[in-house]
């Protein structure tokens, strides 16, 4: 029945002692009763084995005596039953669960006596000793000075105290480290010893509860995170689920270097098994598609220090549902939903115009809310019928007010849009499948509302039939296509761009400054008691997540009409397809064989090799009939090569400078090469010579891409050119004109350049590893990212347009949202990756070692390595059904790879 819930807030459970508990003792109704007295930090507590008997709980500034019989007292045979006593006389006393029922404190006032014989005399003088010093603590008047004088009683404790090594899963374990720490459950810190060996991470209580050590196997360890608790960075939170909510232990470190050592070692040991995820890893899942707007937010909640282990930094979550009148609710009417754009404080415009002119009068510091969206006790708000003891413990051995209690969904979201200082967002567990949290099924007395009812269940919405269904329908309304589309306007004002600074100000979403990480520095204030009222008011007052994005989040891609209408049961009827069914089928069949391909590409198998160039491979085209393949070299030359004579059937030289790369205008007639001599060479296959020379730079042409009409050419001169070409009557001899459209600057030397499946955009990467992304149309920069350290050898955009894969000399792949322009994954390879191909989410690699690298972009590991070149890969061409692929290296040989399944 005891648990640390028990205790005050910032309290320390010290030791236990078997004792007999007398009441009213040498008078004629004495009574005795067994249990365990409890020596704790602020109080004394005993717990009765008869748990119909209350817990007695003495709070030591209430005590006015606590002594030990005198020892020629002790001595005398005739009192030999009162040996191993301590009489504690006290002006109050609570008593808690009596009956064993979870209720408020019974406060008893006035002179009371208690006497406790402990079990083992001998240990009367040490217990008395402790409890006068924790009561010298207790009746100093300044709370710094009590925290201060409790903090050095503990710290000796566990100085003399250390791990048991006999707690060792094994006797060959090899202990890494040790060190003190507390475990951390909600509004509870319990203090002991930390063990970190080549196996295992254990705890061990100081007071040996509620068990004698936790010990949690490195091998499940799945994710570990740093986490900032009471303002100071001395957190660290361990799971061994990938998706839970909760973790499995929670440590508070006495200082950052202990914390940090526990974290290298852990992070060491799990990082050979597991790739560590960020908020950008989990952002492409979710923007694909691959995890759900709930996941999503569990993670960035997670990433952003929220931990169900600790109240003031409890998982927050959105209103998502504004209707709860209506008896059906419509999923697919926008006005069912709340405004996610807004933080809830500005849903409703009249209080939002109070407060904005209550802001606008504010001296500085100024803000808008004088309470958060989340804290200890809105979460227990919510929780109180499942948790109420954590409300008890919170609120002094009391219940809310039953008008001020969670007693109605819709009553309290009003509460919410009209009440002059509720601001609060949910929690979790309404989008979870416990609905524990809505049902009084403990059968807790929470008191009687005005008009006499009984605070019972939490009234639900007409449209919920009951708890199960409520939570489903509200699981429904966070994954549905509106919450889709604007999710990441709320991530923008709790984790983002518009959680502080002028754009805050802009939303409406301005909170009071201690509620801010680094909005006040612990370290600097020297005074103990302003230091610990401080803390105490940031605890109580809820803080705002870590930021974790400075520019606006991207959107969500939802899937097209058409791959919607696959998988329901009614296809859009052909009157309303822009497109004729024989059309809209093919389109079809092409893009289900793409995604098959991309399925089974690790099936990948060489057919055919041949070494048709004297040095590496820079580039592949391939006419539409596939009957040949043209290659450039940096041997200077450009050859044609037939598949089916297996000979080289064309062999051209424009100078004796490398080109670079090549492709084949559309109609297969002429194929354009670009070479380190500063010009782009236009051959013709039909007439076999060279047939223009563009001189468009002023260094070595690097790369050339080709779009109705367009050549856009990338050079080591720091520019990306655009040229307008008209081709010229090739019998008259008559010369290809080129007009310059537009110069893309550039700080250094551009290496390789792509354009986006709409010729909207073009990406272009440099040898300082920048990636910008140009809007074609008006030849503007739209972002300029530091992407790699070093040359960027490769990029492309997915299919869809909306990420840029990018892959350098620094060995990481790094991928950005075209739409923000925020990087968003980063994937480390063992050695640079050369070139590639990707869908979206797999990635086709050729590496500097000659293998080709099948990579799982969102789980950021390799899948599959095939044998190859016994070079760098330089080149990769692959056709448009993705089952076909041509890759040169730098051991001057062209292979051919098919799809075999």
């Amino acid at each position: 029945r005891f648990s640390l819930l028990l205790l005050n807030l910032e309290e320390y459970y010290f030791e236990q002692h078997t004792a007999n508990h007398i009441i009213n003792k040498g008078h004629k109704d004495e009574r005795k009763f067994r249990g365990s007295l409890k020596i704790c930090s602020k109080s004394i507590i005993f717990e009765p084995d008869d748990n119909t008997q209350p817990i007695i709980k003495i709070p030591l500034r209430d005590c006015i005596s606590i002594k030990a019989p005198e020892d020629n007292e002790a001595n005398n045979p005739f009192t030999r039953d009162t040996s191993g006593g301590i009489s504690v006389l006290c002006s109050q006393v609570f008593l808690i669960k009596e009956r064993n029922v979870i209720a408020p404190y019974k406060t008893i006032r006035g002179r009371t006596e208690h006497f406790f014989q402990l079990d083992v005399a001998g240990k009367v003088g040490d217990v008395v000793q402790t409890l006068h010093q924790l009561y010298r603590a207790s009746c100093l008047d300044k709370m710094g000075d009590q925290a201060a004088m409790i903090t050095a009683i503990l710290q000796s404790r566990l100085a003399r105290t250390s791990f048991d090594k006999n707690r060792f899963q094994s006797i060959s374990e090899t202990l890494h480290m040790e060190c003190k720490a507390e475990m951390v459950t909600p509004l509870v810190t319990n203090p002991g010893h930390v063990c970190v060996t080549d196996a295992n991470l254990y705890f061990q209580p100081l007071n040996g509860y509620p068990k004698p050590v936790v010990q949690i196997t490195l091998q499940n360890v799945r994710r570990i995170y740093k986490r900032r608790h009471g303002l100071m960075p001395l957190g660290l939170e361990v799971f061994c689920t990938e998706n839970d909510l909760c973790s499995d232990i929670y440590l508070k470190f006495y200082n950052y270097q202990d914390r940090d050592e526990v974290y290298f070692l852990i992070a060491t040991y799990i990082e050979n098994h597991i790739a560590e995820h960020t908020a950008e890893s989990y952002m492409l899942q979710w923007q694909r598609g691959h995890i759900s707007n709930y996941q999503y937010l569990l993670h960035l909640n997670n990433l952003a220090d929220r931990s169900c282990n600790d109240l003031s930094q409890y998982p927050v979550f959105p209103w998502i549902i504004a209707d709860y009148s209506s008896s059906v609710l419509d999923l697919t009417k926008p006005e069912t939903f709340r405004d996610l754009s807004k933080p809830v404080g500005a849903l409703n415009k009249e209080r939002l115009d109070r407060l904005l002119t209550r802001y606008q009068e504010m001296p500085e510091p100024k803000f808008m809310y004088g309470s958060h969206y989340s804290s200890p006790g809105y979460v227990l708000f919510y929780l109180v019928r499942v948790a109420p003891e954590y409300m008890l413990c919170l609120q002094n051995g009391k219940f809310d007010h039953a008008d001020r209690m969670f007693n109605s969904i819709a009553e309290t979201w009003k509460n919410c849009l009209d009440g002059a200082t509720d601001f609060k967002e949910l929690i979790p567990e309404f989008y979870e499948n416990d609905p524990s949290f809505l049902v009084n099924s403990l059968k807790l007395d929470l008191g009687k509302r005005q008009g006499g009812k009984i605070v019972e269940d939490v009234e639900l919405p007409p449209w919920a039939s009951g708890p199960d269904d409520f939570l489903q329908k509200s699981q429904e309304a966070l994954e549905s296509q509106y919450v889709s589309e604007h999710l990441h306007e709320w991530i923008d004002i709790i984790f983002g761009c518009k959680q502080k600074g002028s754009e805050a100000v802009a939303a409406h979403n301005v909170f009071h400054p201690l509620t801010y990480e680094g909005g006040v520095d612990l370290n600097s204030i020297m005074d103990p008691n302003e230091k610990v009222a401080l803390l105490t008011q940031i605890l109580e007052f809820g803080q705002t997540p870590k930021q974790l994005f400075t520019t606006p989040h991207p959107q969500r891609i939802i899937p097209r009409l058409k791959s919607l209408s696959r998988t329901s049961s009614h296809s859009v009827s052909i009157t309303e397809s822009p497109v004729s069914p024989n059309e809209e089928s093919f389109e079809d069949l092409t893009e289900e064989s793409i995604t098959l391909a991309w399925n089974n590409i690790t099936k990948l198998k060489l057919d055919k090799q041949y070494k048709i160039h004297k040095e590496a491979i820079t580039g592949i085209a391939v006419p539409c009939n596939g009957s040949s393949v043209f290659t450039t070299s940096q041997d200077s030359t450009l050859k044609m090569f037939s598949k089916e004579s297996k000979t080289i059937q064309r062999s051209v030289s424009f100078s004796n400078m490398a080109l670079s790369s090549c492709l084949i205008l559309p109609g297969d007639t002429t194929v354009i090469s670009s070479s380190w001599d500063n010009h782009i060479y236009f051959y013709s296959v039909a007439f076999g010579r060279q047939q223009d020379t563009l001189m468009g730079h002023d260094d070595a042409v690097s790369k050339i891409c080709w779009h109705d009409g367009r050549l856009y050419s990338a050079s080591w001169d720091s520019t990306v050119k655009v040229w307008h070409c008209v081709p010229g009557e090739t019998l008259s001899n008559k010369k290809h004109h080129f007009e310059l459209l537009a110069e893309l600057e550039h700080d250094v030397s551009v290496n390789t350049i792509d354009l986006n499946a709409a010729n909207t955009l073009l990406a272009s990467g440099t040898k300082d590893g920048t990636i910008s992304v140009w809007d074609v149309t008006t030849a503007t920069a739209l972002h300029q990212l530091p992407c790699h350290s070093g040359t960027v050898f490769d990029a492309a955009f997915s299919p869809d347009s909306r990420h840029l894969l990018s892959t350098g000399e620094d060995c990481c792949f790094k991928v950005i949202d075209v739409q923000t322009g925020m990087l968003i994954s980063s994937v480390t390879t063992d050695e640079p990756q050369r070139c590639f191909k990707w869908d979206g989410n797999t990635i086709l690699s050729g590496a500097q070692s000659g293998e080709l690298l099948i990579w799982d972009l969102l789980g950021g590991k390799v899948t599959e390595r095939i044998k190859g070149h016994t070079g760098a890969v330089t080149s990769m061409w692959m056709n448009e059904q993705c089952n076909s692929v041509i890759t040169g290296g730098e051991d001057k040989q062209i292979m051919f790879w098919k799809l075999q399944y």
